[in-house]
């Protein structure tokens, strides 16, 4: 059971916007805003989990989707975005380090 539970907590906090920006590449962050049709142009690395999941939110509906049977995925990325918010304060001493050191990520 307890196996389980790490599992599981590993695979949410793999979609985490913080994960996705602090932890992986910025290329792998770039690279998901360009394939969702974001229109940021860039993340800012101080509180950047949370930018990139509103960053997510206001990206295109996928083409080939009926707009009246879209399952929107809002409520997933709120609750992503309060933990993103709790995980950027904690992380705020190295992002604002790496925000000064290398500045943004580029997404187009």
């Amino acid at each position: 059971m307890k196996i389980q539970a790490v599992m599981l907590a590993a695979m949410m906090l793999a979609g985490c916007g913080t994960v996705q920006t602090v932890v992986l590449s910025d290329e792998s962050a770039a690279k998901d805003l360009r394939r969702q049709k974001s229109y940021c142009g860039a993340v800012p690395r101080i509180y950047s989990g949370v930018t990139y999941d509103f960053c997510m939110l206001h990206a295109e509906r996928p083409e080939n989707v009926d707009a009246f049977n879209y399952k929107n995925a809002t409520p997933g990325l709120l609750v992503d975005a309060a933990v993103s918010g709790v995980l950027d304060t904690l992380l705020l001493p190295y992002t604002i380090y790496k925000q000064n050191a290398d500045g943004s990520i580029i997404v187009n």
